[in-house]
């Protein structure tokens, strides 16, 4: 395993949930963290966290949606840093009317432009000092949507993650000879504030119980982020012991 002390990390979406988690690792393995995502009240939480458990980390407020504020927090980042080693494109978002029958105006656009728009954004902006660098690291954050089409993520969002996969495969295709490696997690389900408010889906059905928790995801990105610079995890599914999806299949089965 590599040692990661020193380097740095961008986590967007870092003031909860898997991006806190995640922050904390790396944190934790030696890396300086910076969080970022629209408000700034978590992000503080965060970085306290971190700082008083004698790690590095500030923060960057930044809307994903918005184009120029990812390469904007990229320059503050770099103007600090000097450089970022380690991107989890965590951030992320969804909406209640998620489905063909509720889908509002806007709403499928909205979705895709924070899930993939932004996501290519804030690579883009990095990529630069990666190559230059020949070391770099981007793990993006999928679902298990991306790979099991689940009613209850709706069109929009899932279609947005399974295009995150193939996002990533494009950058180890163009990129792997440069030294920047691309992962995509793609977690089931994680007991974080966002699969709460998911209107009709786990947590009114209790299934936050048996869940993954943020730590067990943080921990996982951590460890892909202390592999050897020889070695890719392409594409990583991870989903809690009872899955519920399974589950599910097994009585529609019956």
């Amino acid at each position: 395993m590599r040692n990661i002390k020193g380097l740095v990390a961008w986590v967007t979406g870092g003031g909860s949930g898997i991006g806190r988690a995640t922050a904390i690792e790396l944190a934790n393995a030696g890396a300086t963290v910076i969080v970022s995502g629209r408000r700034q009240e978590p992000l503080v939480q965060t970085v306290a966290l971190i700082n008083t458990a004698a790690g590095s980390a500030d923060f960057e407020l930044m809307d994903l949606a918005e184009k120029q504020q990812c390469y904007r927090a990229a320059e503050r980042i770099m103007e600090r840093h000097g450089q970022v080693d380690i991107l989890v494109n965590n951030a992320a978002t969804n909406l209640p009317t998620r489905h063909w029958h509720s889908m509002q105006d806007g709403d499928f656009e909205h979705v895709i432009n924070t899930n993939i728009n932004g996501i290519y954004h804030c690579t883009q902006a990095v990529l630069p000092t990666m190559r230059k660098n020949s070391d770099g690291l981007v793990i993006n954050i999928a679902s298990w949507a991306a790979v099991h089409n689940t009613y209850l993520s709706g069109a929009a969002y899932s279609t947005s993650k399974a295009a995150l996969r193939t996002l990533t495969d494009t950058l180890n295709m163009e990129e792997g000879h440069h030294g920047i490696r691309a992962t995509a997690i793609s977690p089931a389900e994680v007991a974080t504030p966002f699969a709460k408010q998911r209107v009709g889906g786990a947590a009114a059905e209790g299934a936050l119980d048996i869940a993954l928790q943020p730590e067990d995801v943080g921990e996982t990105i951590a460890f892909v982020a202390q592999l050897p610079v020889r070695a890719c995890i392409n594409d990583l599914v991870i989903s809690p012991s009872n899955n519920r999806w399974y589950t599910l299949a097994r009585s529609v089965g019956n």
